[in-house]
């Protein structure tokens, strides 16, 4: 499930100059189709229903291009009970996210019912999803926009549905991964996009976890580690101590400010949120593995929430 290769976004505009529209309409023409959301999610989720409720939250239009977007719930969603979030697809090209929540509700989902109500959306960005990008088709970071006003269409659409669970949600786990493409592609994109330098970075092999340094949760993000390190390695930090910039405040734990980043996970107000960030280009795991560790991280959670009495 690796991602091909996507093209260099440097001979956009003019090094140092923001991008305008002329030059987010360059970057949209040179993005290619590469897989299907119809193919790949939508007939995934159709067999679910009468297991479970497959709700259509809204729909995203991209230029001639439609796409329904779903999520997935308990089967009865039972007062007094905690309830979890689980994304996918924020990021369309984080392959592992997507199919590691639609194989959890293949797989694991109906054991949980009438024990935790469940909420999945599997895959949050279909345009991206299909074009393998971080970015919408406006060239907008819809993992920077869940705020408002001026969100990702992506983002809003999400807002909305959880908005009707306000005050329901005790977890949210958001399912990530951080690719070599990161490097390679995306924040050079981002850095060309913004008028800014590119400033080289390194990529954690292995998997890791992003808690709310508003509202830290240490024993729920271990809890996932546990259970994840029994499927693919954790990763270690670098020689300053640090992950993906950011310093390692537990055993593949770091801190993102949820809520003033616009990110995925800060938008139910819920006790227990994680960012899941699995690494498939590692030699030391497979992608298969990544997606059972997305797997793992859901089980671990949901796990923790029950355990927990909500």
């Amino acid at each position: 499930m690796k991602s091909p290769p996507v093209s260099s976004p440097a001979v956009i505009g003019v090094p140092g100059l923001p991008w305008g529209d002329a030059e987010r309409l360059a970057w949209r023409t040179r993005q290619t189709r590469h897989r299907s959301y119809e193919a790949d999610v939508l007939r995934a989720i159709d067999p679910m229903q009468g297991r479970f409720d497959v709700l259509t939250y809204g729909e995203l239009v991209c230029g001639e291009d439609r796409y329904p977007l779903r999520a997935v719930r308990s089967p009865q969603w039972v007062a007094g009970l905690p309830g979890v979030l689980v994304t996918g697809g924020v990021h369309g090209y984080e392959t592992g996210g997507v199919h590691g929540a639609l194989r959890f509700l293949d797989q694991c989902a109906q054991g949980y019912s009438g024990r935790v109500n469940w909420l999945v959306v599997p895959c949050v960005s279909p345009w991206s999803y299909e074009h393998i990008q971080r970015w919408n088709r406006d060239a907008v970071d819809p993992n920077r926009s869940f705020r408002q006003p001026g969100s990702a269409p992506e983002s809003a659409a999400l807002m909305s549905l959880v908005g009707a669970y306000k005050g329901q949600l005790q977890a949210h786990i958001d399912l990530h991964e951080t690719t070599d493409s990161d490097e390679t592609e995306f924040r050079p994109a981002l850095a060309a996009r913004d008028g800014l330098a590119f400033e080289a970075g390194s990529i954690p092999d292995g998997f890791y976890l992003v808690d709310d340094s508003r509202n830290p949760q240490p024993a729920f993000q271990q809890a996932i580690i546990d259970a994840v390190e029994r499927v693919t390695p954790v990763a270690l930090p670098d020689h300053r101590g640090q992950l993906i910039g950011s310093p390692m405040v537990a055993r593949g734990v770091i801190h993102y400010d949820f809520q003033s980043l616009g990110l995925c996970a800060g938008i139910t107000g819920a006790r227990y949120t994680t960012t899941t960030e699995v690494y498939p280009d590692s030699p030391r795991a497979t992608p298969e593995q990544c997606v059972e560790a997305q797997v793992a991280s859901i089980v671990a959670a949901l796990d923790f929430v029950i355990q927990q009495g909500g």
